[in-house]
């Protein structure tokens, strides 16, 4: 019988980790849509990583719908994803340029802020509000 590594063992951790992260990501929609779809669609809908429904809400998206300029519409891919690092425990990374956009196109993010290599930390506090004002628009994956 082949010795067990003890629960507290480092490599048995973040093996446990990474299938906890995998199950929380199963509700990550994978396939994004552009607002311009999700505005006409009657029932406007994704598929996340585990399978399920991904139903946006259509308040939500007549809002963004009002707020953004109209050529944004067709570039801005929804639900805006951040990602969590758990070795950066107080803000959340962006990678969508087009997110920023939109995000600094309705006042949640300043004109100011610019990606460096493609990526812009955001603050958690910051990205919970937005999750908040915005329902379905915006979702966090664990990175």
């Amino acid at each position: 019988m082949t010795p067990r590594p003890p629960v507290s063992d480092e490599s048995v951790l973040m093996r446990w980790m990474a299938l906890e992260m995998g199950k929380i990501n199963d509700g990550v929609v994978t396939g994004r849509k552009r607002l311009s779809d999700l505005l006409i669609d009657p029932r406007p809908a994704a598929v996340t990583r585990g399978g399920a429904e991904y139903a946006f809400n259509k308040e939500t998206l007549m809002l963004l719908g009002q707020q953004l300029p109209v050529n944004l519409h067709a570039r801005v891919r929804l639900p805006i994803i951040f990602f969590f690092d758990s070795r950066v425990g107080d803000s959340f990374l962006l990678t969508d340029q087009d997110g920023l956009t939109t995000l600094q196109a309705i006042g949640e993010l300043s004109t100011m802020r610019e990606m460096t290599g493609g990526r812009l930390w955001v603050g958690r506090a910051i990205v919970f509000a937005i999750m908040r004002k915005y329902p379905t628009a915006v979702q966090i994956m664990m990175h």
